[in-house]
């Protein structure tokens, strides 16, 4: 006759009794919640050292720019010339600024100015009304202004620091 095994009589859960092997399941609302706060902690941290860590300078830039200077001008006295004759007699009466590099320059063009006259009138006087009528005449005509003035008023100083000419009155008859 067959004896029963002693000891205790194993027990089984009912799920596993009923042939069910599956594990029981867990819920992925947990892990999706921790995954998410663990993102939103990285990206807050991220943000903070962006925007509050040392930004590297980027080399050979300057630190810090300083504001740019306001510019200078120099407002000259009105001009009244003859021009070269195309079809009678035309005169040109022109008022201008010039604008410079800073207070030194004003004070060396006031310095010379009956030199500074002298070319702007020699030039001047040198131009056709034909010539002179049209803007692409005017703008040469400012870039004319510049080159003359900006050559030196001695053989041993530098050129002028010369940045503009601006119209200021512009009348030929």
């Amino acid at each position: 006759m067959a004896t029963a095994p002693k000891g205790n009589p194993k027990v089984v859960p009912i799920e596993e009794a009923a042939g069910d092997s599956a594990p029981p399941k867990k819920s992925k609302k947990k892990l999706i919640l921790m995954l998410g706060a663990v993102l939103l902690i990285a990206a807050g941290g991220g943000g903070a050292w962006l925007f509050m860590g040392d930004k590297p300078h980027e080399e050979g830039a300057p630190a810090k720019q300083e504001p740019p200077k306001p510019p200078v001008f120099v407002a000259m006295e009105p001009f009244t010339v003859n021009l070269q004759p195309e079809a009678g007699e035309q005169y040109l009466q022109v008022q201008f600024t010039l604008q410079v590099a800073d207070e030194k320059q004003v004070e060396l063009i006031k310095l010379y100015m009956p030199l500074v006259r002298s070319r702007l009138l020699l030039l001047l006087s040198s131009k056709k009304p034909s010539e002179l009528s049209t803007p692409e005449g005017k703008k040469k005509l400012q870039e004319e202004i510049v080159a003359t003035i900006k050559q030196p008023f001695t053989p041993q100083s530098p050129p002028q620091g010369i940045s503009g000419v601006f119209f200021t009155s512009f009348v030929i008859q």
